[in-house]
């Protein structure tokens, strides 16, 4: 059986409730993994939509990883997987990264001369359909307290085929989409926003229309941290990969299509990024179960692979799944 070790090198210090967004401390400057999965017995007024929040996930990020469930009444003296084991995003450590396939956002405050470099992680819901979140990178150009929307035509027109005739304008207050926060990024000849919402329950779904949409309290401490200027990536990496002490983890989440959209998971395009992983290293992969991770795409890391000593032998058998996998949420 392949072998699993815990990996916790970071300090974290919750924001106030309902979220528990964290901080975490990167204490190491290779470090590339951080958090810890937990599980909580549920109390009888629980939903799982309130226990996302509770602990900053996304609604359907909670609800894939506990899938025997109902989502609205899971019940009393139930045991909960709650998903906090994350890779850090490719590329720079700086400013925000969202990623759309993980529905999360990453913030990297500067770092403190003689401190840790720190991240700060989010979920977000992202856009759909034709409404398409922008890849690439831009920047913060202005910050709004309490943002008036202004809806497009298009918009407008989505609406009105559903019955639904939107004003030219809507000003702050409950029935604003925007909620009383909202970082404006550059587009091209346009913007888009990052913000807030007046429906929490659809953060971590493709919902908006091209914006990045925040739980409220999330918007509104990021709010007070990032500067005007501050640059953001936009990535679309369904699959994250890091060695840990020898061992080879995967974090895999739906992949996202140009629309937003996601879609089954395209089994050769996985075992190719796997491969690229790799790279020259010498280690035994457990294929069917690295594809089985995959499949399940729930974003819970797993170790696939291990490095192999001189002799060209695995350290562990790697004929049966590693302990890492999730065991089924009790009833």
């Amino acid at each position: 059986m392949l072998k699993t070790k815990a990996y916790i090198g970071f300090l974290f210090a919750a924001f106030s409730a309902p979220c528990l967004a964290t901080v975490y401390e990167l204490t190491d400057p290779a470090q590339s993994v951080f958090g810890e999965d937990q599980r909580i017995e549920t109390v009888y007024e629980d939903t799982l939509y309130d226990l996302a929040r509770r602990y900053s996930l996304g609604s359907e990020e909670l609800i894939r990883v506990n899938p025997d469930f109902d989502a609205w009444l899971p019940g009393a003296g139930k045991t909960v997987l709650i998903p906090g084991r994350r890779i850090l995003p490719p590329g720079p450590r700086e400013g925000i990264v969202v990623n759309i396939a993980e529905h999360r956002l990453y913030y990297y405050p500067k770092q403190q001369r003689h401190h840790p470099q720190q991240v700060i992680t989010f979920p977000v819901s992202i856009g759909k359909m034709d409404w398409r979140t922008p890849i690439g990178e831009t920047r913060v150009i202005t910050k709004q307290k309490d943002p008036w929307w202004f809806p497009t035509e298009s918009v407008r027109a989505e609406h009105a085929k559903d019955g639904d005739i939107l004003p030219a304008r809507v000003p702050p207050g409950p029935d604003n989409p925007l909620g009383d926060r909202a970082l404006r990024l550059a587009a091209g000849n346009g913007t888009y926003l990052i913000h807030g919402t007046n429906n929490p329950i659809a953060v971590g779904l493709a919902v908006t229309h091209g914006c990045i949409r925040m739980y409220p309290e999330d918007i509104n401490a990021l709010f007070g941290m990032v500067p005007v200027g501050t640059k953001v990536r936009i990535i679309n990496e369904p699959v994250k990969v890091a060695w840990v002490d020898g061992e080879l983890l995967l974090e895999a989440h739906p992949p996202v299509d140009a629309q937003g959209q996601s879609y089954e998971p395209d089994m050769e395009k996985f075992s190719e990024m796997l491969r690229a992983a790799v790279g020259d290293a010498t280690v035994g992969i457990h294929w069917d179960y690295a594809r089985e991770v995959l499949q399940r795409a729930d974003g819970v890391l797993a170790t696939v692979a291990l490095e192999v000593d001189l002799s060209g032998e695995p350290t562990e058998p790697t004929d049966s799944p590693p302990p890492t996998a999730p065991p089924a949420a009790t009833e």
